[in-house]
């Protein structure tokens, strides 16, 4: 095992019930044991967001919004982005990177999660057309992105437990900048994005931490771990 543990931060209100919560530790530990590293997890709720957060090597913000406090959650992936910490968002850590980037980037200052505030005039993120409520489907990566670096392969297929995406009235504007698309369903919509000028900073519409409930390392916590690494080195 790696002499020096990692320290890997989980952004959202545990709840044991949701699959998710439950699944994502056990990712973590799989990769872990595959790449012969020490890893700490810690929870830490939106409400009760620690004012120092430089002890964390990365960051995974966590399905199962709306959280306590979005503005918890929004500041912890602030940092993450800010500070060059690996980050992973699913789901509704999806969701919460781009508004983040949104707000803070694009300076959105009235951007809004729709579930939230629906009647926004800049709800960035909206519910979905269908609702991906324990679906699976296929997803096609873009090339040469980290999110197909880490799958090894421009296609996959994984599940969905969602009724929020990105509004596709802002979707263009969004994607000017440093914020590009990586992944899409077989619809075409947008599932996936990341960061350029980031060491590690992907998030998914889609669950991929599910694999782990059924013996699969998911990808994605392994290129979480492998970013990690090479960051705190």
């Amino acid at each position: 095992m790696n002499a020096t543990p990692l320290h890997l931060a989980l952004i959202g209100d545990y709840n044991p019930d949701v699959t998710a919560h439950q699944a994502i530790p056990v990712a973590l530990q799989q990769a872990a044991d595959t790449l012969g590293l020490t890893v700490h997890v810690q929870w830490l709720d939106t409400d009760a967001m620690p004012a120092a957060l430089h002890g964390f090597d990365g960051f995974w913000c966590v399905p199962a919004s709306p959280y306590r406090d979005i503005d918890g959650a929004l500041r912890a992936i602030r940092f993450a982005r800010e500070h060059q910490r690996p980050f992973l968002g699913t789901c509704g850590g999806f969701q919460h990177a781009v508004l983040e980037y949104a707000r803070n980037v694009l300076g959105w200052v009235d951007a809004e999660h729709g579930e939230l505030a629906p009647a926004s005039k800049r709800a960035v993120i909206a519910p979905l057309s269908c609702a991906r409520v324990e679906a699976i489907d296929t997803l096609r990566l873009v090339p040469y992105t980290r999110i197909a670096e880490a799958y090894g392969r421009l296609d996959a297929q994984e599940g969905y437990r969602c009724r929020y995406g990105v509004n596709p009235e802002f979707l263009d504007a969004l994607l000017e900048g440093d914020l590009i698309p990586s992944g899409h369903d077989s619809a075409g919509d947008l599932r996936a994005v990341e960061l350029l000028n980031h060491p590690f900073f992907v998030a998914t519409l889609f669950q991929p931490e599910r694999a782990a409930l059924q013996g699969v390392t998911p990808p994605l916590a392994l290129a979480l771990l492998k970013a990690c690494q090479a960051v705190s080195a």
